[in-house]
């Protein structure tokens, strides 16, 4: 029988909700998003295994481990779980079967975070550093009984292969989850989460394209990566062509984003950790800071920054120490592939008008015809701010169509909203209504 989406969200709240004893629901994702991607992988291992058990069955008998092995890892599996403690008596696979049949016994928490460690170490390439610090794996920070409940709780949730759930209802109990968390935990937790509906209003104007790069230097949970594929999906071209790139400050945020990206198949993707104004890891082999085709970000507002001294991003000159909004935009525009990139990002309107330095580098945005639209988006959208906001869409020198030349387009979407719960939300009709006619996927 197919898993539905609302049964496995409902698991996974179930298991998440374990938590409310130990931690407030804005430190959840930090427990949950780990545990729930490594039910994932332990899942998709065994099945695989047993599917190389079923289709080799008795073929085995005369083969060494070391070839069965091979056969294995070559043919049926593209990561492994291997063992911890190997060669001991401790030894035991590193999956969630495997632990969890020892959940009643002291010192879970150290067997997970052995677990999770020893699956980063064997798979370098894939999910190096993936599971972030891995702090609530301390008796201290999460009692061992309570981590239990929780994994207990988990379990209850359908296996999670692809054999009994799809890619599309795995991604999305996980958007679900990061909804949750963000709407129920306020600030701390909608650091890292933009609005789904906000993210593809920016992504349809943009419109990526097939083998196309899709950069976001702030990728917090990697919404806007994902979207990107997911629309170029949805209008026909291959979404899985796309070449993902993201750049997140906080390791344990880019963890969250590297793992939601496996959720939805997406498998061409780079996420790195750094502070994108002072350490920009995207280079090209020469030094100098790559270029992409699509950017999209929501970077924080007015964050307080330590300005350039000089840096070759500071067109129009440096951004004040008091507010990076418009350093992130000059990083973003620097970033633009030459011939056809194009840029889109969330702001306050504050960047608008102020003046000082930030109307300096405006004018020689404007100057050089960069700025293509200001879409002004309604209050209170976002679920750690309720101050009015806008997307700057910007295009590469001499891009432009010619009836924007010289020019900017506004549009005024400010009172295009639905009251909700906590915030207001933009209606499908509401994107739609902004982009047609206005931005062409030619």
């Amino acid at each position: 029988m197919a898993v539905t989406q609302q049964e496995i969200e409902n698991r996974l709240w179930d298991a998440a909700d374990e938590l409310r004893v130990a931690m407030p629901e804005a430190q959840y994702s930090s427990v949950v998003f780990p545990l729930m991607f490594w039910k994932y992988l332990s899942d998709t291992w065994d099945h695989h295994h047993q599917e190389f058990l079923t289709d080799n069955e008795g073929l085995l008998d005369g083969l060494s481990a070391e070839e069965a092995h091979e056969i294995e890892y070559r043919d049926y599996q593209s990561f492994e779980i291997p063992f911890i403690h190997p060669d001991t008596v401790q030894q035991r696979r590193a999956s969630w079967s495997s632990i969890l049949a020892t959940i009643t016994q002291p010192g879970l928490g150290q067997r997970v975070r052995a677990s999770l460690q020893a699956i980063e170490t064997a798979n370098p390439d894939k999910f190096s550093r993936l599971f972030g610090s891995m702090t609530w794996t301390s008796e201290e920070v999460l009692p061992g009984e309570v981590l239990a409940a929780v994994m207990q709780a988990m379990d209850r949730t359908p296996k999670m292969h692809e054999g009994n759930m799809s890619h599309d209802v795995l991604g999305g109990a996980y958007e679900y989850l990061l909804k949750r968390f963000s709407d129920g935990s306020g600030t701390r937790a909608g650091q890292f989460f933009t609005p789904r509906e906000v993210v593809e209003l920016i992504v349809e104007v943009l419109a990526p394209k097939s083998f196309e790069s899709v950069y976001d230097p702030t990728c917090g949970s990697g919404g806007m990566l994902i979207a990107s594929a997911n629309l170029l999906k949805a209008h026909g071209g291959r979404g899985y062509t796309l070449r993902l790139y993201g750049q997140e400050a906080v390791p344990d945020t880019a963890g969250v984003a590297r793992m939601n990206l496996f959720m939805h198949n997406l498998t061409q993707f780079q996420v790195e950790v750094g502070d994108t104004l002072k350490d920009p890891r995207f280079k090209k082999p020469d030094g100098s800071i790559a270029q992409f085709d699509v950017i999209v970000a929501n970077p924080p507002y007015s964050l307080k920054w330590k300005p350039w001294t000089k840096d070759p991003r500071a067109l129009g000159g440096v951004a004040p120490q008091s507010s990076a909004d418009w350093a992130f935009v000059q990083h973003m525009i620097h970033s633009m592939d030459p011939k056809k990139g194009r840029a889109g990002v969330v702001l306050p309107n504050g960047v608008l008008f102020r003046s000082g330095p930030e109307g300096s580098i405006r004018r020689r945005v404007l100057n050089d015809d960069l700025l293509e639209a200001v879409i002004g988006l309604p209050p209170n959208l976002f679920y750690n701010t309720t101050i009015p906001t806008c997307i700057l869409v910007f295009r590469a020198p001499g891009t432009k169509i010619d009836e924007r030349k010289n020019g900017v387009l506004f549009i005024d979407a400010s009172k295009r909203f639905i009251k909700a719960k906590n915030r207001n939300v933009l209606a499908e009709a509401d994107i739609s209504d902004t982009v047609t006619g206005r931005f062409s996927r030619s």
